[in-house]
């Protein structure tokens, strides 16, 4: 059996002020939030191909922190506590 080797497309992104907004292939928000010395930094969010809230938390020096939700049909489904 034959595999095929999918083509990995690097997200369009851009800088808004100090936030970074990355896109899906089709246009939509893949991720948005705040970057300080080329980290993340605070408050983000993760989105799907369909516009829906799928992942959101905060991170602190570039490290993930605190309590972050997973999102099932853009409402909360789960939390995670970071370290």
């Amino acid at each position: 059996m034959a595999t095929t080797k999918r083509k990995i497309v690097p997200k369009k992104s851009e800088m808004k002020g100090a936030y970074l907004i990355k896109y899906h292939a089709n246009g939509v928000i893949w991720s948005k939030g705040k970057v300080k010395d080329g980290k993340p930094e605070g408050y983000w969010e993760w989105y799907r191909n369909d516009g829906k809230l799928k992942r959101s938390g905060y991170w602190e020096k570039g490290q993930a922190s605190g309590e972050w939700t997973t999102y099932k049909d853009g409402k909360p489904y789960k939390v995670t506590k970071m370290k």
